[in-house]
């Protein structure tokens, strides 16, 4: 896990004295296209670098020079951010990525980061803090506590922000809220880079209420005597091939008075995915750990709301479960019936997500929530429509669409609006049920299988479905907080967004 401590400090950088000073770079202007170090007492002393263009300034530039033994600090590692005009959030969490990933290969274990210098705007600085300190945080993630020649004492790095506001209201929030947000996300990557058999429904559900104690949180998990007395056919279906009994995890989180309506969170917590009867090929199948992502940022995002006391009811539930293809099995075209009464025909085992979060849609539809969100590795055709840059999600409720829009744009996180029609609901239809878990016509998998879901939500209340299957790991390439092959814990950040719209 990470090794890494962050702390704000109210000083001026040039008082102090450490192991490698860190200051910004950004390109100068058309008149003059030396690159600016945002430390003037710096910048004097590496001009020879800024005037041969050693220094550009572009944004994840990372520059060091050792042994530089300057205003009392060993090394010196210049972070281009690139031009102010282009400055974001994500530039600046991707900066400090950058950083982390220097300072290890460097291997210093402590750093001095001269935060003023992030940019020329003042009243940006708390937004940015924030953002920066997410940076380090998500790329300090290591999952290596299965490696038996990892055990040995590594030094952690200590990273100390400098910043003369360091006690201004404002950045403290700030640089709390970041270390909330990436400590919970990378929680939830964890849960998802541990492998199947050490991630079951029991033991999912039980790191969801460990992970709880001391917070606001309510956190339980139902057994499979109570999921058969809550009639949940879709997720007693999907279960039955597995030894493993499945869970139905609820968590809830009380910020406002009672009287006001909870947002509701929905995650698929398919600890391992077969296929079932429907068997997956072998190649890649490992990565089937990944198939409980969304549960992990349903549990990741409650942890979340819950530290930063966030004034909002929240409920949340995790349908979890194996789909095996055990003798007791589903088999192809067994008719299932889900909580609500609906029933479906199973004519590929493999589309087992969309049946464990129906019955989950019409439990938290019966609690009569402001909105529901959901979200699940549900369709590999997302991953051949979006790829792993952008999270897909549905909704028919325009309003809904526009806190979406302004949450990922603020979190950061690329999101892409899907279509959803009539058109799909009709291709999702059954012959000897009401519905069939598969679409009667060729293509468009990722949007009928959001027609299917919708079937689930009470048509009165605003719903929206997020499928991760291209973002929720292995999105290293794209993003340097990330960890190469492993689980990103993508959407904790962006539902902490749309939960703070309905603060």
């Amino acid at each position: 896990m990470a090794n890494i401590q962050v702390h704000l400090h109210a000083k001026d950088i040039s008082s102090l004295s450490g192991q490698t000073l860190v200051v910004f770079t950004k390109p100068g202007s058309a008149k003059d296209s030396a690159a600016k170090i945002t430390h003037a007492e710096t910048s004097k002393a590496l001009s020879t670098a800024l005037e041969d263009k050693i220094l550009t300034g572009a944004s994840s530039e990372v520059l060091s020079f050792r042994e530089a033994r300057f205003l009392g600090f060993r090394n010196v590692i210049s972070v281009g951010l690139g031009a102010e005009a282009k400055l974001n959030h994500e530039v600046v969490r991707q900066a400090a990525a950058s950083l982390c990933k220097e300072a290890k290969a460097m291997k210093t274990t402590e750093i001095f980061v001269h935060l003023d210098g992030i940019t020329g705007n003042k009243s940006h600085l708390a937004e940015y803090t924030q953002a920066f300190v997410e940076g380090l945080q998500l790329c300090s993630y290591n999952f290596d506590e299965l490696k038996t020649n990892d055990k040995k004492k590594v030094d952690g790095l200590q990273v100390h922000l400098i910043t003369k506001l360091a006690k201004d209201k404002n950045i403290q929030a700030a640089f709390n809220e970041g270390t909330i947000l990436a400590t919970c996300t990378n929680f939830a990557k964890r849960l998802g880079d541990m492998p199947g058999n050490l991630m079951t429904p029991t033991i999912l559900a039980n790191e969801a209420i460990a992970a709880a104690k001391g917070t606001s949180l309510k956190v339980s998990a139902w057994d499979l005597k109570r999921i058969e007395k809550e009639k949940m056919g879709g997720l007693l279906g999907v279960a039955r091939g597995s030894a493993e009994e499945p869970r139905f995890i609820v968590m809830e989180y009380k910020g406002a008075a009672a009287s006001k309506k909870p947002i509701a969170f929905v995650g698929k917590g398919l600890t391992f995915d077969t296929g079932g009867i429907s068997i997956k090929p072998s190649g890649k199948m490992e990565e089937m750990k990944y198939d409980m992502c969304g549960g992990a940022a349903v549990i990741g995002t409650m942890l979340a709301i819950s530290q930063l006391k966030l004034k909002i009811n929240v409920v949340a539930f995790v349908p979890a479960t194996e789909n095996m293809p055990g003798s007791r099995a589903t088999k192809p075209g067994d008719v299932h019936t889900a909580r609500n009464g609906k029933t479906f025909e199973v004519n590929n085992t493999d589309a087992e997500g969309r049946l464990i979060l129906a019955d989950a849609l019409a439990y938290a539809s019966e609690q009569k929530p402001q909105l529901i969100i959901d979200t699940a590795t549900l369709t590999g055709a997302m991953v051949v429509a979006l790829g792993n840059v952008h999270t897909g999600y549905f909704t028919r409720n325009a309003s809904f669409k526009n806190k979406i829009e302004k949450a990922a744009q603020q979190s950061g996180e690329l999101v892409w609006n899907m279509p959803l029609t009539d058109q799909h609901v009709k291709d999702m239809k059954g012959t000897f049920a009401d519905l069939s878990n598969t679409s009667s016509a060729a293509g468009a998998g990722s949007s009928t299988a959001a027609a299917f879901l919708e079937q689930f939500v009470d048509a009165d209340i605003p719903w929206a479905h997020f499928d991760i299957a291209g973002t929720g790991w292995a999105c290293g390439n794209r993003l340097n907080y990330c960890s190469p092959k492993g689980a990103t814990g993508v959407m904790v950040r962006t539902f902490v967004e749309i939960a703070k719209q309905y603060a």
